[in-house]
């Protein structure tokens, strides 16, 4: 049984890939520099012996690790979902 998603059955989808990649660009792009800046105030505010904000920068590194990790794995389980659909 070969069964497959017809990606040309809606109009206007190129677009609609066009738009998922740039929003996946944009997360990304956002999840990195969260992280930057996240770890940079969990140094300072460690350093300085403030433990109160050196854990809100911990948590936002660990937020930001998170998206990072969600956004790419979202495009890998759906290519590995679109993967076993050709198979079948």
């Amino acid at each position: 049984m070969g069964v497959f998603p017809d990606f040309d059955g809606l109009g206007g989808i190129g677009d609609l890939r066009a738009v998922v990649g740039a929003l996946l660009t944009f997360v990304l792009i956002v999840a990195v520099l969260m992280l930057i800046v996240s770890a940079i105030v969990w140094a300072i505010a460690t350093a300085h012996g403030n433990y109160a904000t050196a854990s809100k920068g911990r948590i936002g590194v660990l937020v930001a690790v998170g998206a990072a990790i969600l956004a790419g794995g979202g495009v890998a389980w759906m290519n590995w979902l679109l993967t076993l659909g050709a198979q079948l």
